[in-house]
């Protein structure tokens, strides 16, 4: 592999695809929740057709890109291999007009992204910025998030692509790949037709530091409480007013105070509020549950039940509605049956001179939700910093290596399944 090859066109690919403003939308009602997702999807459409990979499809209904790079294995074919990336941007900042830029050499300052609009990434604030000083980063221009959650992982699944459709020097099997919408707002990778798709092993690509890797993730539910109040006129409301708003917030000051996301580390679960509307007459509470042990997860959902029922004893049983919907599990309790896979990926980032870092995911991936539909699927970060506003950025380094270790994995599993 020539790293400066490499290097220009990830460098390229991350660019181009960045300045493509596909951010997904939340409690859009629909999927895929934005059209402009597409916009991406008819760009690797065409691009895998022009660098040679076979099979190429554009659903264009649920706006997923799927292809195939045939086994180059003379005596045996191995066990597919899938790679999977998303391509939205999070709706957490603008990612219209998307202005990326390459800064050569950090030299461990404080980086200017916007001298008009006095625009500066602060080293301070940022103390992963000196793991990267000499290296090259891609940045923005302070006014956009940048994109490489999760673009930096679809440039460099297009790289290795591009390598094996151009190289014969790697031995490997069939490889499947797929480009996904909507993973920033709970989209879960619904639409991959698993059939179409065709390996029965993946990795997805997210995530931020180089080297990094998850094979356990969150247990996860959403629960929406509903409130149903009393409106009247506050000169003669004794005795007859309920106030939603008011039981909305005798239900959050019912949340153990401590189990907040700022104040949780580790495999510690939490109850998040994400949203709070109302008024007199109606509220409404969203919130989070997460945890990484699955009896502390159901113990959770059923404090918030007997939460419920208090409130109903004291407010009236029609006047309180709670509502629990699971989004995803802790995808180890299907990893741990495939070891191998965690195995490979280790001896991948080794190969590439990285050393591999595990630690539970302290949020959801695509492979959460595809490891129990069948698909075993650990996540291999992607090596961007800062993601999802306006001071994120991506080293070029970290994304050349990411393709060295992508075609370790091709190579090691068909050796493995020879």
């Amino acid at each position: 592999m020539n790293y400066s090859d490499i290097y220009e066109q990830v460098k390229e690919r991350m660019m181009r695809y960045a300045r493509i403003d596909t951010q997904s939308q939340p409690f859009a009602g629909h999927w895929p929740t934005t059209d402009k997702q597409k916009n991406l999807a008819c760009v690797l459409k065409e691009e895998l057709i022009k660098i040679g990979v076979s099979d190429v499809f554009f659903d264009e209904e649920r706006c997923v890109v799927y292809g195939k790079i045939p086994s180059n294995s003379a005596d045996s074919k191995g066990t597919a291999i899938g790679f999977i990336a998303h391509m939205d941007t999070a709706p957490d900042a603008s990612g219209t007009g998307v202005n990326p830029w390459v800064l050569e050499k950090y030299d461990g300052g404080d980086i200017v992204l916007n001298e008009d609009k006095h625009i500066v990434m602060r080293a301070a604030d940022y103390p992963n910025l000196q793991q990267y000083i000499g290296q090259d980063l891609i940045l923005t221009d302070g006014t956009t998030l940048l994109g490489g959650d999760d673009k930096a992982s679809i440039a460099a699944i297009m790289t290795m692509a591009e390598y094996l459709c151009t190289h014969d020097e790697i031995e490997h099997g069939d490889i499947s790949l797929a480009f996904t919408p909507d993973e920033e707002v709970g989209g879960l990778a619904r639409d991959l037709d698993l059939n179409r798709f065709g390996a029965k092993l993946a990795y997805t690509l997210d995530g931020d530091h180089l080297g990094w890797y998850e094979d356990e993730t969150f247990n996860a539910s959403e629960a929406v409480f509903e409130f149903i109040g009393r409106s009247v006129h506050t000169g003669t409301a004794k005795g007859i007013m309920v106030n939603a708003v008011d039981m909305a917030s005798h239900m959050m000051g019912m949340l153990p105070q401590e189990e907040k996301p700022q104040f949780t580390e580790g495999t510690e679960g939490f109850y998040h509020v994400i949203s709070c509307v109302g008024d007199c007459e109606n509220a409404k509470v969203r919130l989070l549950i997460r945890d990484f042990d699955h009896d502390n997860f159901c113990k959770r959902e059923d404090f918030l039940r007997k939460c419920a029922d208090d409130l109903r004893e004291k407010y009236g049983q029609d006047r309180v509605v709670l509502t629990i919907t699971h989004q995803y599990s802790n995808m180890h309790e299907v990893l741990k049956e495939t070891p191998f896979l965690i195995d490979i990926l280790k001896d991948a980032i080794k190969k590439a001179g990285i050393e591999p870092v595990c630690e539970p995911f302290r949020g959801g991936t695509d492979g959460a939700a595809l490891s129990f539909r069948g698909l075993p699927c650990p996540n291999l970060s992607a090596g961007y910093e800062n993601a999802h506003g306006r001071f994120e950025y991506v080293p070029i380094h970290s994304m050349v290596k990411n393709v060295e270790i992508l075609l370790n994995i091709c190579e090691a599993m068909k050796k493995e399944h020879d």
